[in-house]
């Protein structure tokens, strides 16, 4: 308990005395603080950190590549598939070659042309590949002296623009600009 101010002292002048109780709010108005660390700090600028990016290559050759590729595929599987099913009844091993030789070359191409729109070193390579593999199908229907429909005696030209289309400059520039 707290003592009972002396008779006729009147309020007390100074400042209160302690108490027990946690004020919740301030009693006074806030004091002005002139610290720098207060004070609004003005936002960043960014900087260039390394070169900058180079501008991305004109993706045109690895759409030709692409497109090429997916036609030969076709062209390749069409003409396999004739030769099978026209050859299984005299030559049976000549057939399992060119069908083996087609499954090569259709995953090649089929991988070729994905690794080549996402960029992937590999692709031109597998493209390269699979083109080749399907001019040796080609050059089996030759050496097997196979009656032909004249239309199939242009169809190497497919795989063959494949393969300067993929190993083209632009091509590579493309590849490497990702």
């Amino acid at each position: 308990m707290r003592p009972a101010p002396p008779a006729g002292a009147g309020p007390p002048t100074g400042p209160e005395p302690p108490t027990g109780l946690i004020r919740r709010h301030p009693t006074g108005a806030q004091p002005a603080v002139d610290d720098p660390a207060t004070q609004i700090v003005p936002r960043a600028k960014p900087i260039a950190v390394g070169p900058s990016r180079a501008a991305r290559a004109d993706p045109t050759s690895a759409i030709a590549t692409s497109v090429a590729s997916i036609v030969s595929g076709w062209a390749t599987a069409v003409i396999a598939t004739d030769l099978i099913t026209g050859w299984w009844a005299t030559d049976p091993l000549f057939c399992v070659a060119v069908g083996f030789l087609t499954t090569i070359s259709a995953a090649a191409t089929i991988a070729g042309v994905i690794a080549l729109l996402l960029r992937q070193r590999n692709g031109r390579l597998l493209v390269v590949v699979g083109a080749v593999i399907a001019l040796l199908i080609f050059a089996s229907l030759f050496v097997a002296g196979a009656a032909l429909p004249a239309l199939v005696y242009a169809m190497p030209v497919l795989p063959l623009a494949s393969i300067v289309v993929a190993l083209l400059p632009a091509t590579g520039a493309w590849n490497r600009s990702g």
